[in-house]
């Protein structure tokens, strides 16, 4: 694996983070009885997890500042980076068992994701990029598709649940969009939708109401495998508000068209 001793650091804890949830992903077929045990027992996996990447991440880089799903905003020493990480980000499909699920790292330099790791430990995919430097699936070059008709295009959301007030919204984008293309696809994992728009399996990917650990690493790997990532709303900022549209450069305007209704 090559890349500079921030990536190699970060891969690393990824994958140690990744063994830990694996073997915790087969135990939750024994607790499916019991919703609120096997909720339990997804919540101590997560927290698991985080507890191994910060103390890889941070032991490694001591100076950095952290923000994670689980633990919250910590400000390092260095103002100018920090990790941005989220354990789980599946973790509904995991407590269901199903192997969609990942392990996603950003790097933050001076208000910029300037490297990104998203472990799919299920599968063994690993996606990686660093600014600059290209994105990458294991040892494989990625690159964003280079489909050009929409109808021929998949493209990739989330659809809100329990009771979220922007469903209208999203029901709306659906009534647009559908028509005009080959399918939408909603598998739960937003960092795993912006992984497979890097890899060219998704033409492009939108939602709102996302957190920034959500979209770090996605937004570099995206970026560095030749697409196009933008504010859902021209002149916001991605982590800073949760929204998000990306899509490889051939779709993007007429796909960016529809979504935004313009």
């Amino acid at each position: 694996m090559h890349g500079s001793a921030n990536v190699n650091i970060m891969i690393k804890a990824a994958r140690k983070a990744g063994r830990s949830l694996v073997k915790d992903f087969r135990e939750v077929e024994n607790l499916q009885a019991s919703m609120k045990s096997a909720g339990d027992f997804v919540s101590r996996a997560d927290i698991a997890a985080e507890k191994i990447l910060k103390e890889e991440l941070m032991g490694a880089r001591p100076t950095y500042g952290w923000l994670a799903e689980e633990g919250g905003e910590e400000e390092g020493k260095d103002p100018t980076r920090r990790w941005i990480v989220d354990p789980l980000d599946g973790t509904t499909n995991f407590l269901h068992g199903l192997p969609h699920w990942a392990i996603s790292i950003g790097l933050e330099h001076k208000g910029q994701i300037v490297a990104g790791v998203i472990f799919d430990a299920a599968k063994d995919e690993l996606y990686w990029a660093e600014k600059g430097e290209g994105a990458w699936l294991n040892e494989s070059r990625l690159r964003v598709s280079n489909r050009g008709k929409m109808i021929e295009s998949i493209f990739a959301t989330g659809v809100p649940f329990g009771g979220r007030g922007d469903l209208p919204q999203t029901l709306q984008d659906l009534a647009r969009l559908m028509p005009t293309c080959a399918g939408v696809r909603r598998w739960g994992s937003a960092a795993l939708d912006m992984a497979y728009v890097a890899a060219g399996r998704y033409e492009g990917f939108w939602e709102r109401r996302l957190n920034a650990w959500d979209l770090a690493a996605g937004v570099v790997i995206v970026r560095e495998a030749g697409g196009l990532v933008q504010p859902l709303r021209e002149g916001r900022d991605i982590l800073g508000h949760g929204e998000v549209i990306c899509a490889n450069e051939v779709v993007f305007d007429k796909f960016a068209e529809i979504i935004r209704d313009v």
